[in-house]
């Protein structure tokens, strides 16, 4: 992001960009509790810029992230009651998930086991070897482009991830871990919108989608 501030701090419009994350979970009638995973270094930053000032009622408690994405989301569930049934893994950088979106990953989970949002790629997608040359050109309308909420049965993720860590295997989203065990993980239509502010241009088109939303 080329800032000196991370980006799940940064202001988008009137509050931290995961503030924005947060509310959307947080008013939607089907979770029960939050868990944040922030790097233990940022655990004050986070209570004072994001949870506090805006009074969340499910926020159940920070968790201490891991090396990485993998690491963090297993930290997450290890933290989790152990009567929980159902976990819903989000980019704490994707504020414009929706209901709609959140309760059709949840539906289809509950049907399937495993739900994830996605959209179709616009573009056609080329992959290349190592000194870039195109190898293949796969068919553009069977390729989706992976987003968060990713929605599972607890218990079934956790496996995924167990099985991971024994056979060291390392992969993007918790969806993969998933696939590795055998099992088939549906696919929910996402948003175009539902962005991952990952750049400086991202946080431009962000600023303007929740500008039309205010107008909206």
């Amino acid at each position: 992001m080329a800032h000196p501030t991370k980006k799940p701090y940064l202001t988008l419009v009137d509050k931290p960009i995961l503030a924005h994350t947060i509310y959307a979970f947080d008013q939607n009638t089907s979770i029960d509790e939050i868990f944040v995973i922030v790097d233990f270094t940022d655990f004050e930053a986070c209570q004072s810029m994001v949870i506090a000032p805006y009074g969340f009622k499910k926020v159940a408690d920070l968790v201490a992230g891991g090396e990485t994405r993998q690491a963090s989301v297993f930290n997450g569930l290890g933290a989790l009651p152990s009567d929980t049934d159902f976990v819903i893994v989000h980019d704490g950088v994707r504020p414009f998930v929706t209901d709609e979106i959140i309760f059709n990953c949840i539906e289809a989970a509950d049907e399937c086991g495993a739900a994830i949002a996605a959209v179709p790629v616009k573009d056609t997608i080329k992959v290349a070897n190592a000194d870039g040359f195109i190898i293949d050109t796969p068919e553009r309308q069977r390729l989706w482009a992976v987003q968060t909420p990713q929605a599972f049965r607890k218990d079934l993720l956790l496996e995924g991830h167990q099985n991971a860590r024994r056979a060291q295997i390392t992969a993007t989203d918790d969806a993969a871990l998933v696939e590795k065990l055998g099992f088939k993980v549906k696919l929910v239509m996402g948003s175009y919108a539902n962005l991952k502010i990952t750049t400086p241009e991202d946080l431009i088109i962000a600023e303007t989608l929740k500008q039309l939303d205010s107008v909206c």
